[in-house]
This record gives C-alpha cells, structure tokens and sequence, in this order.
C-alpha cells in the first residue's frame, strides 16, 4: 500500500464523511447529464435522420444492438476496473487502484479494435445478422460502417468517464461528454440535411464528436491533480486482476450482451410486420434508454459512495445512500411514466409525422412500456448494490433476468399468440418479473451487511485513520 496525495487523502475523507444524500447528488448530477448526453447521441441521430425517411429510420434501429455491444464492452471495463477502484481507494491502496484503472482502460480499446476490425470486414453478414430487411440494409450498411470506426473511441471515452466517476471525478467526466454531445446536435442537421450526406452524415459526426470527448476526457480529466492517471507503465495484464474486473464487470456485460441479443431478435420478429414497426420500436427504444439514463445516472451517482463506504466498512452509510437513491428514482419515474402516457402521440409523431402507422405503433408501444416503468429503478438499484459490492452472482442474476431469462422466451411465446401486440408486451412482462425476482435479493444482501457491531467499529477505524492523515 502506498502512501496516498493530499488531494486523494481530502476525497477519503469527503467520501467517508460528508452526508450520503448530498454526496449522492452532488455526484449524480454529473452522472445524470453524462448519462442523458450519451442518449442524446443516440436521438439526435434518430430525430434528424427521420427527415430522410422510414426505412432510415428503422436502420438506426437497426445498429442498435451495436451501439448496445459498444456499451456493454465500455461497462464491463469501466465498471470493472471502476468499482475495484472506489473500494481500493476506500481502503486506501492507491498503487493498486492505478493499475488496475490502466489495465481496464488499455484492454477496454485492444478488445474494442479487435471487434470493430472483424465488424467492417463482415459488414454484410452482420448487418443481415442484426436483422436488416432488404429495404433497410444499404442504409444500415452506411451507418454501422461508421460506428464501427468510431468504437474503439466509444468505449475509450466511456471507460475513461466511469473512472473518473468512480473516483468522485463525475463533473470533469461531464465535461467531456458535454462537449461531444452538444457539437454532435449542432452538426447532425448540417452534415445530414444541409449538406446531403444523409445517414452517413450521422454515423461520421458521432465518430468525430466521440473521439473529441474522448481527448478530452484522457488530457483533460486523467492528467488533473487529485485523479488516478492513465500510465501506460501500469498496464499490468493478470489472471487475478482480470478476475477482479470480471467480478465488478460481469454483471454490466450480461446486461448489456442480453440487451444486444432481445434487441436483434425484435428486430427479426418486427420485421415480418414492415418498416414501420421497426421504426415505431427504434424510437420507443430511445425513449426508454432516454428515462433509464436518468435512472442509471443517479446508480452511478451512488456507486462511488457504496464502493468508498462498503471497502471502509461502513455499511450503514451504504444503506443509507441505497434507499435515498430508490425513493427519488422511482417518485421521477412515475411521473415520467404519466407524462409519457398521457402525450405518447405527440411525442412519437415529433420523429416521423407523416407515417401515422410508426405513431400507432410506437404509440400502443411507448404505453405498454410505462406499465413497469417504475418498477424497474428498485431493479437497477439492487444491480448497482451488489456489483460495486463485488456481489458477481447476485449481480449477474439481477442484470441477466430482465433482458435474458424473461425477455427472450417471452418474445418468442407472446410474438406467437400476439403477433406485433406480443412483441410490445414482452419488455413490461420481463420487467415485472425482473422486480420479483430483485426484491428478495436486495433483502439478503442488505441483511449480510447488517452486522450490528462491525459499522460502529469500521466507523472508529476510519476516525482513526482520518486523524493520521491530518496529522501527515
């Protein structure tokens, strides 16, 4: 263990000290506007790209999956690396947080190179394999070949962003994403309307936006004082430090991989039914994933608290900070839900006007959705609970359950008694389940961690260790 900087001596103690709730949202905030940026990304494209057609449209929804393999190789490292961070620094062993924030970083872009590579040489078969009709797939071609250029910048800078966010760096974290988002909605009606590149135009203006975001997030955010810098020298590659990282990642990339798979299987299944309910289920996607950033963001607001206090052994701030996050998430997602009940044609007839079946479609769909809207921020919680906990199997069944074990069979049984109306029930059907199956997870892992005589002692211990530091 190594002696710790005074700056990442005053963020132990600011971490271990100050109230969970204002900590929470001092560090959620940030967290909430990154997550909200990254879906702003995502429905710019699909906003402008409406101009051009349906079936544009439908291609966006199409590379969805993509773009949710992208998200699932960023999580799986970042998240990885990341809670094994916060708790390392929470016991402060700052030379083992620094490898391992630098071998999750590096491998992060190896892995990603490796798969964009073997994505644009089989371009064809994948976006077949995606789910593209025939109508859809020069479109989906155009698009995806762009993301896959920009993915290893993808994941570089969202990676970069949970360090920074897990060592309680979330503004400067926001920052970078900030700026890449904000130029990406100036240049999308530009580069795809006023200058004619179309679909292209989109997928080439998000490659160039990431890769912005992602400098600044490497010179900007890792080189200011206080944070864990990204060396090159501590690259330190390892079955146990991989271990490690599977343990805090695993949980993400279930979720996210499980995602991909029901996502490509949607698409197959939709299109039996047209262009149009591909498109109608594109926007309700980006919708939802638009009230899950918020929801994701106040999780990531508390991961660094829990993995702070749980790896000082101070569980009842863990608890505390937990039911604060559950309470303001699932109070903003009701009333997300009556709103988007309530104007559920206006708001899909904002992306395609004239194509009264994408509103029908996506209308019924959007509906069908809020059911279990809220229901779904205890479940993400209870996830974000036990994977910065270091709780890989309670974490992974969480994650795999909603996208996985529920989702998929009931595509497959409700498209057959359904039709289109089956595949739009299938997502509040898993959800539903999903909370059932969270709830009693959530109450043993809180249990475990109820040990009446540890917190008082863990809290003496960091008092103690509190003083040596102010003393130098």
């Amino acid at each position: 263990m190594t002696a710790a900087p005074p700056l990442k001596n005053e963020r132990f103690i600011k971490m271990t000290t100050e109230p969970v709730e204002r900590l929470v949202i001092n560090l959620a905030v940030p967290s909430i506007v990154i997550m909200l940026i990254s879906s702003l990304y995502n429905m710019a494209d699909t906003y402008f790209v409406a101009f051009l057609g349906t079936s544009e449209v439908a291609a966006v929804g199409i590379a969805f999956p993509l773009m949710v393999v992208i998200q699932a190789m960023a999580f799986f490292f970042g998240q990885g690396s990341g809670n094994y961070m916060a708790r390392a620094l929470g016991a402060q062993d700052h030379e083992g947080a620094s490898r391992m924030a630098a071998t999750g970083f590096f491998s992060g872009f190896i892995v990603m190179s490796a798969i964009a590579a073997a994505g644009i040489i089989f371009l064809e078969p994948l976006v077949d394999g995606l789910g593209a009709t025939v109508t859809i797939k020069p479109h989906a071609m155009e698009y995806i070949f762009y993301i896959l250029l920009a993915s290893p910048w993808m994941v570089s800078a969202m990676i970069l962003n949970q360090l920074l966010r897990f060592q309680g760096s979330a503004s400067i974290a926001m920052v970078g994403m900030l700026v890449g988002a904000i130029l990406n909605i100036i240049l999308d009606p530009i580069v795809i309307i006023v200058l004619g590149f179309g679909i292209k135009g989109a997928a080439s203006t998000t490659m160039i936006c990431q890769i912005l975001s992602f400098l600044i997030l490497f010179f900007y955010g890792c080189t200011r004082k206080g944070n864990i810098p990204i060396r090159i020298s501590h690259f330190s590659p390892g079955l146990k430090r991989y271990m490690d990282m599977i343990r805090g990642g695993i949980p993400a990339l279930i979720r996210q991989g499980l995602m991909s798979v029901g996502a490509i299987i949607i698409n197959h299944f939709a299109g039996n039914y047209g262009d149009a309910a591909i498109a109608a289920i594109s926007i309700v996607n980006r919708l939802c994933m638009f009230a899950y950033s918020a929801v994701l963001g106040i999780g990531q607001g508390f991961q660094p608290v829990c993995g702070f206090n749980y790896g000082a052994k101070l569980y009842s701030r863990v608890k505390k900070s937990f039911w604060f996050c559950v309470r303001i998430i699932c109070i903003g997602l009701f009333i997300a839900c009556i709103i988007l009940v309530i104007f559920a044609p206006n708001i899909i007839a904002l992306f395609r006007k004239d194509d009264l079946d994408v509103i029908a479609i996506g209308t019924r769909g959007l509906r069908l959705n809020c059911i279990t809207l809220s229901l779904m921020g205890l479940v993400i919680m209870v996830n974000m609970l036990t994977q910065t906990m270091g709780k890989a199997m309670e974490a992974s069944i969480v994650a795999s359950t909603r996208q996985g074990v529920f989702l998929i069979p009931s595509l497959f049984i409700l498209n057959h008694f359904f039709g289109l109306l089956g595949i739009q029930l299938c997502t509040p059907v898993s959800d539903l389940l999903s909370f059932a199956i969270s709830v009693p997870i959530m109450i043993r892992v809180l249990k475990q961690i109820s040990i009446p005589d540890e917190p008082d002692d863990s809290i003496q211990d960091v008092k103690e260790a509190i003083v040596e530091i102010e003393m130098g």
